[in-house]
């Protein structure tokens, strides 16, 4: 199995960067390097707009659909190189979730109305996936859909909807046969219009004290039957191969490669009374360790890229890339907080918001570090808890 990058990948890698130095608009850049959950939407719209422009938006949709055409290599490297220049990342929703759920899924009448509107970001997507008794276990989904002629009618209530303040649509699991024998069936996936009446739409504000969760309420919500993406009942079939997509960009390596630089920049600079951080012992052999972690988690990415480049889908692999990828996360987020010690702390959601005008205390490169430790608590919960991801290696790979 060959790990390494060919010539043209290696071209193409100095092309990305090439595109990134010229294109990303400093303002963007600056924001983003505090943290992309703190970036108002129009800083996302302008730099997918320009990504769409390139051809760039959809890294993993095939060519018929707009996508680049790009192999798994040059994927990988687009994403480590975008986290690397403090890129906003692509929104998730629309492009790496409903999108390749609508084309391989959808009618064509569904991918000619929907897919255009993806790649150009005219439409913003959100998850309807999480209830309060169906979280990591969506075949407990309760939220009900009952047929009346032409329409769908949704009952329900979703939470920690990422972004639904923001969206025009959301993708979501309803249940369309509460008898089915198995909580996996009767189970079907219906894209939703938020402006419908009977969608309300509550903020959650979480510990980092900032508002992107959100709680949705439908209430006698009406959905036409032609937003009904695969056969009614046959939604899990659909969830499930959402999830795969969602799950191995959870890693996150490229961000985690950006944040262990930022670490080593931070430990690497001069205290006030002099000396350095990364001079101390056992602060050196914290980030030395994360560092062969996060090495090793790559080299496990790049096998899993290797065997889907010779047709092998990753299946449940892509588990230990979710429950690793999320703790190193952590994990650095914890050393960052550690490198800024008190300058972490006079960081609120109000001061990493681009619209203040509070003067910054500390070194700038300290902006955001403890939001980003709180929010990111988060990462081993959302996407299927960690607990789950064991549970299915132990299930489906070594047979326990």
């Amino acid at each position: 199995m060959d790990l390494s990058f060919n010539a043209e990948e290696i071209a193409f890698r100095e092309e990305v960067r090439a595109f990134l130095r010229e294109k990303v608009p400093s303002d963007i850049r600056d924001r983003a390097r505090i943290g992309w959950s703190y970036l108002p939407k129009d800083d996302y719209l302008r730099w997918q707009k320009i990504l769409f422009d390139r051809g760039w938006i959809a890294p993993n949709w095939p060519v018929e659909y707009g996508g680049p055409g790009w192999n798994t290599a040059q994927r990988f490297i687009f994403d480590e190189e975008c986290a690397r220049a403090d890129c906003p990342r692509i929104i998730p929703f629309g492009v790496t979730m409903v999108g390749p759920v609508i084309y391989t899924f959808g009618t064509p009448e569904q991918k000619e109305r929907f897919l255009p509107r993806i790649l150009a970001t005219e439409d913003w997507w959100c998850q309807g996936y999480s209830e309060r008794g169906a979280g990591s276990d969506l075949a407990q989904v309760a939220t009900k859909a009952r047929r009346d002629g032409d329409h769908y009618v949704v009952n329900g209530h979703k939470i920690w909807t990422s972004g639904a303040h923001r969206a025009n649509w959301m993708f979501t699991l309803v249940r369309t046969d509460p008898d089915a024998a198995k909580p996996q069936q009767g189970i079907s996936f219906l894209l939703i219009d938020m402006k419908t009446p009977g969608v309300t739409v509550k903020p959650i504000i979480s510990m980092d004290g900032y508002h992107y969760l959100n709680e949705v309420f439908l209430d006698e919500v009406r959905v036409p039957v032609d937003c009904l993406i695969g056969e009614e009942g046959k939604g899990w079939t659909c969830a499930k191969f959402l999830l795969g997509n969602e799950r191995t960009g959870i890693a996150g390596i490229g961000r985690s490669k950006g944040r262990l630089e930022r670490l080593k920049e931070m430990a690497g600079a001069e205290a006030d009374g002099g000396g350095r951080l990364i001079e101390n012992p056992s602060f050196r052999k914290k980030v030395a360790e994360i560092e062969t972690e996060l090495s090793a988690l790559e080299v496990t990415n790049l096998r899993m890229m290797a065997a889907m480049s010779a047709g092998r889908p990753p299946g449940a692999e892509s588990s230990t890339l979710k429950i690793r990828g999320t703790q190193i996360e952590q994990e650095l987020n914890e050393l960052l907080v550690e490198a800024m010690a008190y300058y972490a702390l006079p960081y609120g959601p109000g001061q990493v918001r681009p619209d203040t005008n509070e003067a910054p205390i500390g070194p700038d490169y300290s902006v955001g570090v403890m939001s980003e430790r709180l929010l990111r608590r988060a990462a081993s919960i959302y996407g299927g808890s960690n607990e789950i991801h064991k549970n299915i290696i132990a299930k489906a790979i070594l047979g326990l």
